[in-house]
């Protein structure tokens, strides 16, 4: 699963980049949440665009925007298949921008689960794959939603959670953001190993969603560090 992100420099994220022309977001986020409005990119009409949605898919179909609070991770292996999911697979892939994700270890013996954050080795940003959806109200007010898709954990992460996020290779964002009529990219429903990444012990500070600040990324000392 991925219930939780990061963008830590949001300086880093360049529109160029992410071929984009502007990025509506300049304040850090240590402790992005479901439920929060998300930076997403997407491509409507073969226009490349930086939107904010809310965390958690509703699809257009729906009649509660409730569903939301339960799509906020989409498996992989399934997309094709699972109602929610299967239309925005097809035609409205979206690329999150982030730069680091949280999971939690189950510890055997302790009450409570460790916090890991996870980056890039390089600290560089990355694109978690996803899908958006555009939903209607009764009372006519749209509201975009998004997913993070989740894969196997990588050998660098299965020590933690045995599920991850999809990241997107930066080299297949193109292929990823759909065009009319193309075929949605299965073979990057892969765990990640196109570079080396970093785990990092962090504190249970990060587990209560209004915290959102630096306190929530920062190393956690424990007995037999260096």
């Amino acid at each position: 699963m991925c219930g939780r992100y990061t963008i830590r420099h949001p300086q880093r994220l360049d529109p160029a980049l992410f071929g984009v022309d502007v990025i509506p977001m300049d304040a850090p986020r240590y402790n992005i949440a479901p439920g929060q409005e998300v930076l997403v990119i997407r491509s409507v009409r073969g226009a490349r665009a930086a939107r904010l949605a809310t965390w958690g898919l509703v699809p257009s179909w729906a009649t509660d925007p409730a569903i939301g609070h339960k799509l906020a991770n989409a498996r992989g292996e399934t997309l094709a298949d699972k109602p929610s999911f299967r239309d925005a697979w097809r035609a409205r892939r979206a690329l999150l921008p982030a730069d680091g994700y949280f999971e939690w270890q189950v510890i055997a013996g302790a009450k409570q689960k460790q916090p890991w954050l996870i980056t890039l080795e390089d600290d560089e940003p990355f694109a978690l794959g996803g899908l958006w959806e555009s939903w209607r109200s009764p009372e006519g007010v749209t509201r975009l939603t998004t997913t993070v898709i989740t894969t196997d954990a990588n050998d660098a992460t299965a020590h933690i959670h045995d599920r991850m996020p999809v990241i997107v290779p930066r080299a297949s964002w193109g292929a990823w953001l759909p065009d009319e009529g193309d075929v949605p990219p299965a073979a990057l429903i892969t765990p990640y190993v196109a570079t080396p990444m970093r785990t990092v012990r962090v504190s249970t500070w990060v587990n209560v969603t209004a915290h959102d600040d630096v306190k929530c990324v920062e190393p956690l000392a424990v007995d037999g560090d260096a």
